[in-house]
């Protein structure tokens, strides 16, 4: 089969198109073959070797922890999947990803693929639809009437955060450059702030969550517990920075390590086929041209939504 490996850590350059053996299910596992895998910012990250003590890979690695695609056989063991079953997926990162034409995944990490968009497409929910749900709902403990903060909303988990959070009816104060602001206020947020022209601090009372999403200088971090009153959380998805807290006022900082969770996945399907959540794809390119999309994203390239990466025939 095709897949795309790195044999060494390093740029986008160590990226091969390249012949692989197909895997074969073994217990517990089921054999996918993929319609599409999605790119995370995490993919170009242990391509780098930056990750190398959190996400320990065996060399060569193949990329792309999302997977859309259908079953084309079982290992031993598996129970409530079958053979042409549609399904997605939140692989472990530390195996062989879906960069590929197959990938083998463990059975009990898998969703029923939503029905309402396209099997590809669908590839574009698995993990940052998670990050956004454990976000606000594992951490956060959002709840209706309450205001939260969404920093960086203009990207892919950005949208469904800013979605989630209006739909479970809270007041949404999102932060974004102009070219995604339009995407984010469509998405439901009730006020979008310019974050080139306008300080964060510029919600005009205090919030009870705010969720960072955006890879800012650690002060600007620290700032935004000034804006959340006391009692409430910030959530920070940039681990690499921790997220501060504020012991006297009972704010608390929260890091997010995104989970795989076939539960609470097959429920944001329920959600995109109930039509409460839309599935957006910004764009959508071949596996052979992974490589020139881990070059983009490390040029800073990337449209503000999520692209697909679509496997050979899919």
């Amino acid at each position: 089969m095709k897949a795309v490996r790195f044999h060494e850590y390093g740029d986008p350059t160590v990226l091969r198109y390249e012949d692989v053996e197909q895997p074969t299910p073994g217990p517990g596992q089921a054999l996918i073959r993929v319609a599409a895998t999605s790119f995370n910012g995490v993919d170009g990250n242990i391509r780098a070797g930056f990750m190398q003590g959190p996400i320990p890979v065996t060399l060569p690695h193949t990329p792309g922890i999302d997977v859309s695609g259908t079953i084309a056989a079982l290992g031993a063991g598996v129970a409530g999947f079958e053979v042409g079953d549609q399904v997605v997926g939140f692989l472990p990162m530390t195996e062989a990803g879906a960069s590929a034409e197959y990938v083998v995944a463990p059975a009990d990490i898998l969703a029923s693929a939503p029905t309402g968009v396209a099997l590809a497409d669908a590839a574009a929910l698995p993990t940052v639809g998670l990050t956004a749900w454990q976000a606000l709902f594992d951490h956060a403990k959002l709840t209706a009437g309450q205001r939260v903060l969404i920093n960086g909303a203009g990207g892919a988990v950005g949208g469904y955060a800013v979605q989630l959070a209006k739909s479970a009816g809270a007041y949404v104060i999102a932060t974004a450059s102009p070219r995604s602001s339009d995407r984010v206020k469509a998405a439901g947020a009730d006020e979008v702030i310019d974050h080139i022209t306008t300080a964060v601090d510029a919600a005009t009372s205090p919030v009870d969550v705010v969720l960072n999403l955006a890879p800012i200088e650690p002060a600007q971090l620290a700032a935004l517990l000034d804006l959340i009153r006391p009692g409430g959380v910030l959530v920070n998805t940039t681990v690499w920075m921790p997220a501060p807290s504020d012991e006297q006022r009972d704010v608390r900082g929260i890091d997010l390590f995104v989970r795989s969770d076939a539960q609470q996945l097959a429920h944001l399907v329920e959600l995109v086929d109930s039509g409460e959540l839309r599935v957006e794809v910004a764009r959508r390119v071949p596996l052979a041209e992974l490589p020139a999309l881990h070059a983009d994203a490390a040029a800073g390239n990337l449209p503000g939504g999520k692209v697909v990466v679509l496997a050979p025939d899919a």
